[in-house]
């Protein structure tokens, strides 16, 4: 893995790790689910103009487009809106967590359903991501989290998996931009339809909410999931995600910095005992004879 690989890696784990700080942001003065289509609106449009300027096309193969629909709706409107309303009733901290379990997840469905081989290593990871959750799920459902958050962000997380087992079908023939833009436009259409129906456009006007949507737009929407891509191209998919294991601690210290979100030993402790299984999972699978993707 080269210098320009590890800062690319680096940029996508404070990115990602980010996005639940704004999005925690927005949501406490916006309709969720109205603010997270606009938003994707925004960065799909800007993704595929830029990808036009560039001469990239949208027209994928077909492969390409079954993959790029069902990406845009697992990640952006079932994932990402599923946190957008959770985080109305739970903190960033605990979202960030949640959502950084995906590797995991990604492990142990390549383990149970797709046959791959982890290893002692990738099951000994896998077993201390379950006891790091379990460690922080104890100590937030004895401090009285919000369940019904608390289920919405565990439902998205799942669908965050399944996006991540396509994410190569969307990355074949090139076109990466036009790909980004597209899966945006795609979760900003299945957002659109919830929010029209579910929700009312009242919104609380401040600049702590037009400086957050338009970070989140940029950064953590545009950039993070191109540098995301980009990432993959260049060292696979199983490299690309050993950076994962960075996502819980720097979701809970940037919730702590900007949101001044307490700190709690135990979420310490269980975020450290999940960095590790994320590690041991990831680092089982580059030594695999070959990268199978996630």
């Amino acid at each position: 893995m080269d210098i320009r690989a590890i800062a690319m890696g680096l940029a996508f784990a404070a990115m990602w790790s980010s996005a639940f700080t704004s999005a925690r942001i927005i949501v406490a003065s916006a309709p969720p689910l109205t603010a997270l289509s606009l938003r994707f609106l925004i960065s799909g449009l800007l993704g595929v103009l830029i990808a036009r300027l560039l001469g990239q096309t949208w027209r994928l193969s077909p492969a390409q487009w079954r993959a790029t629909i069902l990406f845009g709706i697992c990640q952006n409107a079932l994932y990402l809106g599923l946190n957008f309303v959770a985080m109305q009733t739970i903190e960033a901290s605990l979202a960030a967590i949640i959502a950084s379990t995906m590797p995991l997840l990604v492990g142990l469905a390549g383990w149970l359903i797709f046959g791959e081989r982890l290893g002692a290593l990738g099951i000994a990871g896998l077993i201390a991501g379950v006891i790091g959750v379990a460690i922080i799920m104890g100590s937030r459902l004895q401090g009285g989290v919000d369940l019904y958050g608390l289920s919405l962000c565990i439902i998205g997380v799942i669908a965050l998996t399944v996006a991540t087992l396509v994410v190569r079908g969307a990355m074949s023939g090139g076109n990466f931009l036009m790909v980004v833009g597209l899966q945006m436009l795609v979760g900003s259409a299945v957002l659109s339809v919830f929010a029209v129906s579910l929700e009312s456009m009242e919104i609380t006007w401040s600049w702590q909410l037009i400086a957050a949507f338009a970070y989140t737009t940029l950064i953590p929407g545009l950039a993070a999931t191109l540098v995301w891509f980009l990432l993959v191209k260049r060292i696979g998919a199983v490299r690309a995600a050993t950076f994962h294991f960075l996502n819980p601690f720097l979701g809970v210290a940037i919730a702590a910095l900007i949101l001044s979100e307490a700190l709690r030993g135990y979420d310490l402790i269980g975020v450290a005992v999940i960095m590790a299984g994320i590690l041991a999972v990831q680092l089982s699978k580059q030594y695999q004879p070959r990268d199978q993707g996630l």
